[in-house]
């Protein structure tokens, strides 16, 4: 899963999609305004996201909307706080090898 989500982030729009996203539920329309693109275009974008897990999309009569969805976030918290507990221990024994 997390190879998805790098995936998703890895391109600006879906980026920029993310940020946007994340100031709360927006409806495609919404958030394809900023963008130079077919609406189609951006439901491509908002599926790569929805596969990812970092965005959840439910259509509401006619209109279909975003929102993040916990679960991805939660997976990419999980996943840097991982690397950042090894990279302490690495820097510690770093520091520890240089006050010798």
């Amino acid at each position: 899963m997390i190879d998805s989500i790098f995936r998703a982030l890895g391109d600006p729009t879906r980026g920029a999609m993310v940020e946007k996203i994340s100031e709360g539920p927006i409806s495609v329309s919404g958030l394809a305004a900023p963008f130079d693109m077919t609406l189609a275009a951006v439901m491509q974008h908002v599926q790569i996201l929805e596969e990812s897990g970092l965005v959840r999309a439910e259509k509401t009569g006619g209109v279909r909307s975003c929102q993040t969805d916990p679960k991805g976030l939660k997976e990419l918290e999980r996943w840097v706080r991982e690397r950042r507990s090894i990279y302490d221990r690495r820097l510690d024994r770093v520091r520890d090898i240089l006050r010798i």
